[in-house]
């Protein structure tokens, strides 16, 4: 359609989206139910570290937008995660196939289609599937992640929180889910009560509430998700040797019966990618674009602490070159202060059959700018495959509000064969690194060797004074190329404490917003 015959407000909202540099194309200008294929609607790419939203009622074509995104990202160098919750985004590894209906749709939003697919890893929690196993010790996982998928309030968390840390003091490795249970179940023995008296705060009735929410875990099948080898998170941002970022796709159909937990292992993978990444501001173009699918899950029955630390590092991560897309209904299943960060909107249909959805379409249309669509109109009337978009310009402004007949995927729009996913999986070089479990000696074990050898539980390694750390504090100062490490062993207090606890100090893991530990590399 030539720009002749574009409506001069359909020209208006395209002015707004000519952007100079390296952008993602959506689609084209939708009004009155026409497309403008010379008015594109596309997301600059240097501002998808500002975050996202994809919402939209089933069957709108979310999930076809995701692989819209992700392979455009792809083909621009930016690695992508996805979770593939319903396990239909596996055929963004396939060229997708011609048809009638793909021709059509590429007519219309000015696309030049053509089939390709993108380099892809496929992984699955603990190996419940065909993917590659990701794992995470419960150390690593921490105890504000693990008490959501507990479901424990918030003394209960409080006390979770004091288990770790005796663990930390006493040397009692948490990889397992087994471990963890071996220590509480020593704290509530008649063994461990002295000990519980050290750990501070915690009962024995809510020492009994956890173990007994770790059995139901356990029972579940949930334990094959924690232990080693862990997953390391850098294996998300590597590219392929044509330059294409690879795809890392999460297999999820399997655990749709424990939603808490698989939207909490995704805030884990979050936590740890910030924890590990460096500072690096504002970059040309993200490391990594992370798709959070059904994530109203993540935030459905959240603690107080658990919302202020996905808020901080939503608000934080970007500033480690990553970019989250959460991935929802509507905007309202995204708490106020995560959404007020998701500078990029793509919003397709909402229904309005019920009270309540009449509601959640007003509130959807009041987070919107000001536009001359009648957005409560349009968005009821918005058909499979298009969508409301407003992103951040390249000036870091809202774009204008356009309504979009978003393009087709290049790639297959379905999962591909079994038999090539598994061929996929077996081939790639991750899938040795992490397909059998490793059981290596930890609390468990160190538990159940005591008390068969009925020695006296470990003394958790004491706590320096304030003086005694200040006085480190300068002695490592004075070390030099010795290191933290040399310098605090070398200090004659520490040196006494150390002796009269039989251990070096150092033991206790620092942990980061959500408790998760530092990787050790």
């Amino acid at each position: 359609m030539s720009s002749a015959l574009t409506p001069p407000a359909v020209r208006e909202i395209a002015d707004g989206y000519a952007f100079t540099g390296p952008a993602l194309d959506l689609g084209a200008v939708l009004l009155d139910g026409t497309a403008y294929p010379d008015a594109q609607v596309r997301i600059p790419l240097a501002v998808l570290n500002r975050h996202g939203l994809v919402a939209g009622a089933t069957g709108t074509g979310k999930t076809k937008t995701l692989q819209l995104i992700a392979e455009q990202l792809s083909a621009q160098g930016v690695p992508v995660f996805l979770a593939d919750v319903k396990g239909d985004v596996s055929g963004v590894s396939a060229p997708g196939a011609p048809s009638e209906r793909a021709a059509a749709r590429a007519a219309e939003v000015g696309q030049e289609w053509t089939a390709t697919g993108c380099p892809a890893e496929f992984f699955s929690l603990g190996g419940e599937g065909t993917g590659i196993p990701v794992r995470a010790t419960v150390t690593s996982f921490g105890p504000l992640l693990l008490s959501k998928v507990l479901d424990l309030n918030e003394t209960q968390e409080s006390s979770l929180s004091l288990v770790f840390h005796y663990a930390d003091r006493a040397g009692l490795e948490l990889y397992d889910l087994k471990d963890l249970t071996a220590v509480i179940g020593f704290l509530t023995s008649p063994e461990g009560k002295e000990e519980l008296r050290t750990v501070g705060g915690l009962s024995s009735a809510t020492a009994g509430v956890i173990l007994r929410a770790l059995t139901v875990l356990e029972n579940e099948g949930a334990g094959a998700f924690f232990g080693e080898p862990e997953f390391d998170t850098a294996e998300l941002l590597r590219t392929a040797a044509d330059g294409r970022g690879v795809v890392s796709v999460l297999e999820l159909p399997a655990v749709q019966d424990r939603p808490r937990l698989f939207s909490t292992f995704l805030m884990w993978l979050l936590a740890d990618l910030y924890q590990e990444l460096p500072e690096v501001g504002d970059l040309d173009k993200p490391k990594l674009v992370f798709f959070f699918d059904e994530a109203h899950l993540l935030f459905k029955g959240a603690s107080k602490a658990f919302l202020e630390a996905i808020t901080q590092t939503v608000r934080l991560i970007r500033s480690k070159g990553v970019g989250i897309f959460f991935v929802t209904q509507t905007p309202k299943d995204v708490p106020a202060d995560v959404l007020a960060q998701l500078g990029n909107r793509v919003q397709h249909a909402l229904r309005a059959f019920t009270p309540d959805d009449a509601k959640a379409l007003k509130a959807t249309v009041s987070t919107f700018p000001r536009s001359s669509y009648d957005l409560s109109e349009v968005l009821t009337s918005l058909g499979t495959g298009e969508a409301v978009v407003t992103v951040l310009s390249e000036k870091g402004a809202p774009t204008p509000v356009a309504a979009t007949r978003l393009r087709a995927p290049q790639s297959l729009m379905g999962p591909v064969d079994e038999g090539a996913l598994r061929a996929l999986v077996d081939a790639s070089p991750l899938t040795a690194r992490y397909r059998d479990a490793i059981d290596r000696e930890s609390a468990y074990e160190k538990l159940a060797a005591r008390a068969a050898r009925a020695e006296p539980a470990p003394a958790p390694v004491p706590e320096p004074s304030r003086d005694a750390a200040r006085e480190a504090g300068r002695a490592g100062a004075q070390a030099g190329a010795g290191g933290l490490l040399g310098s605090l062993l070398n200090n004659p207090t520490v040196k006494s404490l150390a002796r009269s606890a039989g251990k070096q100090l150092g033991q206790e893991i620092s942990r980061s917003l959500f408790g998760t530990s530092k990787r050790r590399r």
